[in-house]
């Protein structure tokens, strides 16, 4: 069992795979996110959730509907927002563990950043 991100991600060793070897307790063992049953990135398998850590938004593209809400939760360690450089959104400071949302009513693409740490960007892309 492997721990990500405070989330818990089952998979088969790649090595041990091969050979038809059961992982023993307390080793280290690699797997590849693509053989995980739902693999991938927990946090992109939701485009309606964007996850702001460590200076990044992931996902960094989120693709929904018309009528989407899209939510913002910052789990960095210090604050961050989220702001549409044409003034279609604005966050607040988010400190750790708040949450922003917006609805998006038209299509389009909205391009985002943290004005704070400008070189944190995100799009969302409405069809």
């Amino acid at each position: 069992m492997l721990f990500l991100a405070g989330r818990v991600l089952q998979g088969t060793p790649i090595e041990e795979a091969a050979r038809g070897v059961q992982p023993s307790a307390g080793a280290l063992h690699f797997v590849r996110i693509g053989d995980v049953p739902g693999g991938g990135n927990p946090a992109a398998a939701d485009a309606t959730r964007v996850v702001v850590d460590n200076f990044s938004f992931t996902p960094a593209m989120a693709a929904v509907p018309v009528g989407t809400t899209v939510t913002w939760t910052n789990h960095d360690d210090i604050p961050h927002n989220v702001v549409s450089p044409e003034q279609k959104f604005k966050s607040p400071v988010l400190d750790t563990d708040e949450m922003f949302s917006h609805t998006f009513d038209a299509a389009g693409t909205y391009k985002y950043y943290c004005s704070i740490h400008p070189r944190m960007t995100g799009q969302v892309v409405v069809r």
